[in-house]
């Protein structure tokens, strides 16, 4: 790590609310505290399966709750996080692989557009309750993110190649391995030790350990 800096990861899915919360803080927060930030793009429908976690809307009353909680979250830390009494159908009836697959094929490209994008996916569905899933509308949050038609067309091409499904595979498996369960998972590196954060409420306590 350069100067000492803490390694801070970020695991997230565009189709996260909470994730979009951790990214935008930590965003802020990597010029005031010394840590290097790394974008980990994962699938948050194959860290549910594959830990056999639920929705946590699945329990009216936690939904109930959770629609309040982002709505103060988003006040808070001035995202522009627009709730709506059907946020949890859109999500169970949304895949996120598509525009996860195309992150990181924009990701093995095009690093430089990784943030831009990502946040322009949260935009779209979190702001302007737009779909994420079809062809049609990850090339609409590209060519909103500043990437060029040529460069878009190339990377929804890759989303159906092995590389590309391998590595968000791997960084699916990578933020399982580190024990994660849900989205965001944010992983830290303390004297070489990787400590995992779940959720996007935990980041003082992220600052504490890491002595800022």
């Amino acid at each position: 790590a350069s100067m000492g800096r803490t390694v801070v990861e970020l695991f997230y899915d565009v189709i996260s609310p909470y994730s979009w919360l951790g990214f935008e803080v930590l965003c802020r927060y990597r010029h005031i505290w010394n840590i290097e930030l790394r974008f980990r793009p994962a699938f948050l429908g194959g860290i549910m399966q594959q830990t056999g976690n639920k929705p946590p809307a699945m329990l009216p009353k936690r939904g109930e709750y959770l629609l309040k909680d982002m709505k103060r979250m988003a006040k808070y830390y001035q995202v522009p996080l627009h709730t709506s009494g059907n946020d949890f159908q859109r999500i169970l009836g949304t895949n996120s692989l598509a525009a996860m697959r195309f992150i990181t094929a924009i990701d093995m490209t095009n690093p430089q557009y990784l943030e831009p994008l990502s946040r322009e996916f949260w935009m779209r569905f979190w702001s302007k309750h737009e779909d994420i899933s079809q062809p049609e509308s990850i090339l609409a949050a590209a060519r909103q993110a500043g990437i060029s038609t040529e460069l878009s067309q190339k990377a929804l091409e890759m989303t159906s190649s092995p590389p590309v499904k391998d590595r968000l595979k791997e960084t699916t498996a990578e933020a399982i391995k580190y024990g994660a369960f849900g989205m965001p998972a944010i992983v830290a590196y303390c004297d070489g030790e990787p400590q995992l954060f779940f959720g996007s409420d935990r980041l003082e306590l992220l600052g504490s350990i890491i002595g800022e």
